[in-house]
């Protein structure tokens, strides 16, 4: 499909961007599902699990619309994309069990099913099995990227577990959302670049795509822990807030509503209790909050696409803009 025959970006789904690389897609998955050594019963059986609950698989779609922007290898480039994903599904595995949460997605969470033990040597060995694939990238630079992406994302969520929760600073929150979840989009925009051996120029202008385009992506998340429906989130809505962490629509919210004594009880540790969460659930949503973070994630996907003005024009950039742009429209 070309771009000439697809409807317009506001018409568009997910899938119809993500035409050009869902061959590719299908590749990833299938080298996700290798097994290159024995496995225990149990743990191909959480593998299966974990992979058939799988998202849209955004961060692969990412590497390999780098790689075709750049003409990168494809095996290679394939290899990348699978281990940026395997090194997403390993992150959600010890999230989940970090949080406490039961669901994802609506599904069961490995935690729910497992002992903390075992779930965390099965987040082991996914970090294990994605720095495997990160290596069949037979590329030094490209493995040293994947490594200091992996700290990043383990510092980050090491700091959000030792700094106090309920603590309401812009800085603090964008610092904790570029380790979640925008370092991650970032290495898979512009390891592909490296791969291709692109001019330091290119790389850079890929590293500011994929931080810009995640860090929109998390942040539209956030709004919708607030507006969306717990059957189409898969978990309740308000997620964060019960576990003490304050997001950017909250930010917005006590910026118009600075007195707000719901709120001023969950900075002060009180995350649990489900009576004040749902008020200040209903209160950002009947506020302007949700508009104001969209505002600021709107500007975030500005930034990246401007970014990616600066790399060669062709169908695969069209895409990656394109994408960025979704992650603003999405409903989920």
């Amino acid at each position: 499909m070309t771009t000439s025959t697809m409807p317009a970006l506001a018409e568009r789904t997910l899938a119809d961007v993500l035409a050009r690389v869902q061959p590719g897609l299908h590749g990833v998955e299938a080298k996700m599902r290798e097994t290159p050594l024995a496995q225990h019963e149990a743990l191909s059986h959480a593998l299966d699990h974990l992979l058939a609950a799988g998202g849209k698989r955004v961060r692969p779609a990412v590497t390999l619309l780098a790689a075709g922007l750049f003409r990168a290898p494809l095996p290679r480039a394939t290899a990348l994309a699978a281990a940026v994903e395997m090194l997403h599904t390993a992150t959600l595995v010890h999230d989940d069990l970090v949080d406490g949460s039961l669901l994802r997605r609506g599904h069961p969470t490995l935690n729910a099913q497992w002992s903390p033990a075992a779930t965390v040597l099965a987040g082991d060995f996914l970090f294990a099995r994605a720095a495997e694939l990160a290596a069949q990238a037979e590329s030094i630079p490209v493995m040293s990227a994947f490594s200091r992406t992996l700290m990043i994302i383990v510092n980050g969520e090491l700091t959000q577990m030792f700094t106090h929760r309920g603590q309401a600073s812009r800085d603090g929150y964008f610092e904790r959302i570029y380790g979640k979840t925008a370092s991650l989009f970032e290495v898979a925009a512009f390891a592909p670049a490296l791969l291709a051996d692109a001019p330091p120029a290119a790389v850079e202008a890929m590293r500011t795509f994929g931080r810009q385009a995640g860090m929109a992506f998390q942040i539209v998340d956030d709004i919708l822990d607030f507006t969306s429906d717990e059957n189409r989130l898969g978990k309740p809505a308000g997620s964060d807030l019960r576990q003490g962490l304050i997001t950017l629509p909250v930010l917005c919210y006590l910026e118009a509503a600075p007195g707000d004594a719901d709120v001023a009880e969950l900075l002060n540790g009180h995350a649990g209790d489900a009576g004040r969460v749902g008020r200040v659930v209903q209160a950002v949503r009947q506020s302007g909050a949700a508009e104001a973070a969209l505002a600021e994630a709107r500007a975030f996907v500005a930034s990246a696409q401007a970014a990616l003005a600066t790399v060669p024009d062709n169908p695969d950039r069209q895409a990656l803009s394109d994408l960025a742009e979704l992650f603003v429209t999405r409903s989920l």
